[in-house]
Protein backbone atom coordinates (compact mmCIF):
# COMPACT_ATOMS: atom_id res chain seq x y z
CA UNK A 1 0.00 0.00 0.00
CA UNK A 2 2.56 2.24 0.80
CA UNK A 3 4.64 1.88 -2.17
CA UNK A 4 1.34 2.51 -4.61
CA UNK A 5 0.76 5.76 -2.25
CA UNK A 6 4.43 7.11 -3.12
CA UNK A 7 4.56 5.82 -6.60
CA UNK A 8 1.32 7.70 -7.19
CA UNK A 9 2.49 11.01 -5.20
CA UNK A 10 5.79 11.11 -7.11
CA UNK A 11 3.77 11.05 -10.27
CA UNK A 12 2.18 13.70 -9.31
CA UNK A 13 5.52 15.41 -8.73
CA UNK A 14 6.64 14.41 -12.47
CA UNK A 15 2.95 16.23 -13.36
CA UNK A 16 3.64 19.71 -11.90
CA UNK A 17 7.33 19.46 -12.74
CA UNK A 18 6.60 19.22 -16.34
CA UNK A 19 4.33 22.33 -15.44
CA UNK A 20 6.65 23.95 -14.82
CA UNK A 21 9.20 23.00 -17.34
CA UNK A 22 6.67 23.56 -19.99
CA UNK A 23 6.13 27.23 -18.49
CA UNK A 24 9.94 27.51 -18.35
CA UNK A 25 9.74 27.51 -22.44
CA UNK A 26 6.97 29.49 -22.60
CA UNK A 27 6.95 32.67 -24.52
CA UNK A 28 3.56 33.78 -24.31
CA UNK A 29 1.88 34.87 -21.14
CA UNK A 30 1.92 32.79 -18.18
CA UNK A 31 -1.35 30.64 -17.71
CA UNK A 32 -0.68 31.16 -13.91
CA UNK A 33 0.25 34.99 -13.89
CA UNK A 34 -2.59 35.99 -11.10
CA UNK A 35 -1.07 38.64 -9.91
CA UNK A 36 1.90 40.78 -8.84
CA UNK A 37 3.03 38.41 -5.88
CA UNK A 38 1.95 34.86 -8.12
CA UNK A 39 3.56 34.69 -11.42
CA UNK A 40 4.83 31.50 -12.65
CA UNK A 41 6.31 33.09 -15.85
CA UNK A 42 8.55 35.48 -13.05
CA UNK A 43 9.79 32.32 -11.37
CA UNK A 44 10.23 30.16 -14.15
CA UNK A 45 12.14 32.67 -16.12
CA UNK A 46 14.22 33.88 -13.44
CA UNK A 47 18.28 33.11 -13.78
CA UNK A 48 17.10 30.71 -10.59
CA UNK A 49 15.12 28.55 -12.94
CA UNK A 50 18.23 26.75 -14.11
CA UNK A 51 20.85 24.84 -11.72
CA UNK A 52 24.47 23.64 -13.72
CA UNK A 53 22.98 25.00 -16.84
CA UNK A 54 19.80 22.72 -16.66
CA UNK A 55 16.45 23.95 -15.87
CA UNK A 56 15.26 22.89 -12.44
CA UNK A 57 12.13 21.84 -13.78
CA UNK A 58 14.02 19.19 -15.49
CA UNK A 59 15.58 18.45 -12.04
CA UNK A 60 12.36 18.02 -10.77
CA UNK A 61 11.28 15.48 -13.00
CA UNK A 62 14.15 13.38 -12.76
CA UNK A 63 14.24 13.90 -8.82
CA UNK A 64 10.72 12.59 -8.72
CA UNK A 65 10.88 9.88 -10.71
CA UNK A 66 14.41 8.49 -8.86
CA UNK A 67 12.18 8.76 -6.12
CA UNK A 68 9.16 6.86 -7.52
CA UNK A 69 11.14 4.34 -8.44
CA UNK A 70 13.18 3.76 -5.21
CA UNK A 71 9.93 3.07 -3.96
CA UNK A 72 8.78 0.64 -6.40
CA UNK A 73 11.77 -1.48 -5.92
CA UNK A 74 10.82 -0.37 -1.93
CA UNK A 75 14.15 0.57 -1.26
CA UNK A 76 13.31 2.46 1.91
CA UNK A 77 16.29 2.88 2.97
CA UNK A 78 17.97 4.90 0.59
CA UNK A 79 14.28 6.23 -0.42
CA UNK A 80 14.88 8.63 2.88
CA UNK A 81 17.40 10.41 2.34
CA UNK A 82 17.32 11.32 -1.34
CA UNK A 83 14.08 12.53 -0.10
CA UNK A 84 15.50 14.92 2.34
CA UNK A 85 17.84 16.26 -0.74
CA UNK A 86 15.07 16.91 -2.90
CA UNK A 87 13.00 18.78 0.19
CA UNK A 88 16.26 20.33 0.92
CA UNK A 89 16.63 22.13 -2.36
CA UNK A 90 12.81 22.76 -2.80
CA UNK A 91 13.16 24.76 0.46
CA UNK A 92 16.33 26.45 -1.39
CA UNK A 93 14.06 27.69 -4.24
CA UNK A 94 11.41 28.23 -1.88
CA UNK A 95 13.52 30.75 -0.23
CA UNK A 96 14.47 32.12 -3.47
CA UNK A 97 11.34 32.91 -4.25
CA UNK A 98 10.40 34.16 -1.33
CA UNK A 99 13.08 36.85 -0.14
CA UNK A 100 14.84 37.36 -3.73
CA UNK A 101 12.37 37.32 -6.26
CA UNK A 102 9.02 38.29 -4.13
CA UNK A 103 7.11 35.94 -6.57
CA UNK A 104 5.99 32.59 -6.42
CA UNK A 105 4.86 30.15 -8.87
CA UNK A 106 1.92 28.00 -8.33
CA UNK A 107 3.76 24.81 -9.53
CA UNK A 108 6.51 25.24 -7.40
CA UNK A 109 4.37 25.38 -4.28
CA UNK A 110 2.30 22.78 -5.37
CA UNK A 111 5.81 21.03 -5.66
CA UNK A 112 6.98 22.04 -2.08
CA UNK A 113 3.54 20.29 -1.12
CA UNK A 114 4.09 17.11 -3.37
CA UNK A 115 8.15 16.10 -1.99
CA UNK A 116 7.00 17.54 1.69
CA UNK A 117 4.32 15.04 1.62
CA UNK A 118 6.73 12.23 0.32
CA UNK A 119 9.76 13.00 2.65
CA UNK A 120 7.13 12.53 5.43
CA UNK A 121 6.04 8.84 3.91
CA UNK A 122 9.98 8.19 3.38
CA UNK A 123 10.15 9.14 7.16
CA UNK A 124 7.58 6.78 8.33
CA UNK A 125 8.55 4.18 6.20
CA UNK A 126 12.43 4.54 7.29
CA UNK A 127 11.24 4.86 11.28
CA UNK A 128 9.16 1.64 10.90
CA UNK A 129 12.19 -0.27 8.99
CA UNK A 130 14.02 0.47 11.87
CA UNK A 131 11.77 -0.59 14.42
CA UNK A 132 10.81 -3.52 12.83
CA UNK A 133 14.22 -4.99 11.53
CA UNK A 134 14.92 -5.96 15.54
CA UNK A 135 11.61 -7.16 16.30
CA UNK A 136 12.24 -9.43 13.33
CA UNK A 137 15.66 -10.76 14.82
CA UNK A 138 14.25 -11.48 17.96
CA UNK A 139 11.41 -13.39 16.28
CA UNK A 140 13.43 -15.36 14.06
CA UNK A 141 15.43 -16.41 17.30
CA UNK A 142 12.71 -17.47 18.64
CA UNK A 143 13.04 -14.74 21.55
Amino acid sequence: MMRWSIVTVALLGVIVASLALHEHYNTGISPCSINDKWDCGIVNHSPYAIFGGIPVAVIGIVGYVVLGALAWKRAWLILFPTAVVGLAFSLYLTHIEASVLEVWCVYCVISLTVISVLTALALGIFVWRLIERPNRRRAASGN
